[in-house]
């Protein structure tokens, strides 16, 4: 007895097409049968061709669409991968910017250093002008001994310094007594801190007091030798000689050494 297989299938319209030899309820484009060679063939009609025909450009249809579908949900993934990609690089890009703005350790430190330099050459400069006023006197009066002190020992003649508390001025006088000429600016070499223009500029400054010992003169000379005295020759040798000056509540001591004649600023 023959077992016979039929595979019913609908055309792409979904209509069942009815097969002869087939029982009520049984229709498709195409049936098998398997079994001894004499079973009965199924007829081909040109309608079931058609029908196949036109299931089998459906089911093409439908590959191309699911490729279609495939293809765009691929093109998407590509679009969505390539804008996270572009996020990324710009995130990264940022932190790059954001990174080269900062500063190293090494950068901070040369700064700060920099700026303490800075700050300590700029601190003289916040100094009191009396303060100022007072250094330069004293630097131009123990200029002005020494200078006596040099022109006594070249010269082989005494020279002496004549101070004026009252008046804060001083001269430089010769072995005749008479005011020498200032080496370097016009006129004689006296020193008016009070009166003088040329001296405007050291106008805080007071000599408070010009003491050489013995006698407390305010006159030292410088012999031949460069030996300090107290008073004009013939004079006696100076123990102790010192010239202070004040200014704007700060004080200083010009020390002549006996002997010696050696000048120093305390």
């Amino acid at each position: 007895m023959a077992a016979t297989i039929i595979l019913n299938n609908t055309d792409c319209s979904g209509a069942a097409t009815p097969q002869s030899g087939v029982s009520p309820g049984h229709t498709g484009c195409f049936s098998r049968a398997f079994g001894p060679a004499h079973a009965p063939a199924r007829p081909h009609s040109p309608s079931n061709h058609a029908n196949c025909t036109s299931r089998g450009g459906c089911s093409l249809s439908r590959r191309l669409q699911m490729t279609k579908k495939h293809s765009d949900v691929s093109v998407d993934s590509l679009s969505m991968s390539g804008e996270k990609m572009g996020k990324l690089i710009e995130l990264s890009g940022q932190n790059v910017i954001r990174r080269t703005r900062g500063f190293t350790m090494i950068e901070i430190v040369v700064v700060v250093v920099i700026l303490m330099i800075v700050a300590l050459m700029a601190v003289p400069m916040f100094s009191s002008a009396a303060d100022i006023q007072l250094k330069a006197a004293a630097n131009m009066i123990a200029a002005d001994l020494e200078y006596a002190k040099s022109m006594a020992i070249s010269r082989q003649q005494r020279y002496s310094v004549v101070f004026n508390s009252a008046a804060d001025s001083y001269e430089v006088r010769d072995s005749s007594d008479v005011v020498i000429a200032h080496p370097i600016n016009p006129g004689n070499l006296v020193v008016d801190f009070d009166d003088d223009p040329m001296y405007s500029r050291l106008d805080q400054v007071d000599i408070v007091s010009a003491d050489f010992d013995p006698g407390s003169n305010e006159t030292i000379t410088f012999d031949y030798l460069g030996s300090p005295y107290s008073g004009s020759l013939p004079g006696t040798p100076l123990d102790d000689g010192t010239i202070r000056l004040s200014a704007g509540g700060f004080t200083m001591d010009i020390v002549v050494e006996p002997i010696t004649g050696y000048v120093t600023i305390n």
